[in-house]
């Protein structure tokens, strides 16, 4: 179990969720004040990050906070454990997104429906954050984590309780979703578009904040480090444009929902074949499944008037 480094005391690592590559990563911020993890993932990969940890020189009684993208499972679902552990660490995560981190009950029923009997195999247990550990944030904060201040960002679009964190020195962007997903370098990026609360403009404005930092790297959560950031953005602005269209596409087609579904799935995984292998395939739908961003697509129209 290996750490990649990013810079001076910041690494990423692979959580192989599910036994798989590429899917979920998350970073390591070391300093003299302790470990910060920025989107530690689920619960189901905590023996992995533990692992990470250990090469690290560390162990979960060494962390002090965890920065949150967003409160979806696969970003910080293992909050919950970790702060249990440990009750020590803070947990970063904006306003709307903190009362899902004290009470999941809402977050595991939305998941639940989504993913059925797979849930415990996924995820693993979502346990509630006590409010007393959680650090609470808007956007335009700066947080000192391992060492570094970090400038925080609220980015919407992916998820409406979505921010970015940015250390200058480092020119380092952890920006979670909003960036796409890409897992394999130089590869297509695809715009994760899951239900319910997509929304392209203010996705589009989000990514205008991030690209006012001049970042020389952002760092993905699907999946690691991306040094293109220009022609990086390009794309996924791109690909945004291209998943609308498709989605409006498809609901503009004669039958059923179903056949709706089969087709826009159809279609992006046509986009992907052009460029990639179908093992790297799998892994963009292990990564962001491309039912779930038709559907939350499909929401997004209908919020358009559609």
């Amino acid at each position: 179990m290996s750490l990649t480094s990013l810079a001076s005391g910041i690494a990423f690592g692979d959580l192989e969720h599910m036994g798989r590559p590429r899917v979920i990563a998350t970073a390591l911020l070391m300093g003299p004040d302790g470990v910060a993890i920025v989107d530690p993932g689920p619960a189901s990969t905590l023996p992995t990050l533990r692992r990470l940890l250990v090469s690290a020189g560390a162990s979960v009684a060494d962390v002090t906070q965890v920065l949150v993208t967003h409160i979806h499972l696969d970003h910080a679902g293992a909050c919950g454990s970790l702060v249990r552990e440990n009750p020590r660490i803070r947990v970063c995560v904006h306003q709307v997104g903190a009362p899902h981190m004290v009470d999941p009950s809402r977050l595991v029923a939305s998941a639940s429906r989504l993913y059925g009997e797979a849930m415990d195999a996924l995820w693993g247990e979502v346990l509630p954050v006590p409010s007393t550990s959680l650090h609470v944030l808007n956007g335009g904060e700066r947080l000192r984590a391992a060492g570094r201040e970090w400038d925080v960002a609220f980015t919407p679009g992916h998820a409406s309780h979505h921010v970015s964190y940015f250390s200058a020195d480092a020119g380092i962007a952890c920006v979670g979703d909003t960036a796409g997903v890409q897992v394999s370098v130089g590869g297509f990026v695809l715009p994760p578009t899951p239900p319910p609360d997509i929304d392209i403009v203010r996705w589009m404005e989000s990514l205008a904040l991030i690209e006012a930092w001049h970042p020389e790297t952002l760092f993905l959560t699907h999946f690691g480090p991306v040094n293109r950031v220009t022609t990086h953005h390009a794309e996924l602005r791109d690909h945004l444009h291209l998943v609308e269209r498709l989605a409006d596409a498809a609901l503009a087609r004669p039958g059923e929902d179903a056949d709706r579904e089969a087709w826009f799935i159809d279609q992006v995984r046509s986009h992907l074949a052009r460029s990639m292998s179908e093992t790297d395939v799998r892994l963009y739908e292990a990564a962001g499944r491309l039912d779930l961003n038709w559907r939350g697509l499909v929401r997004h129209a209908k919020t358009r008037g559609r």
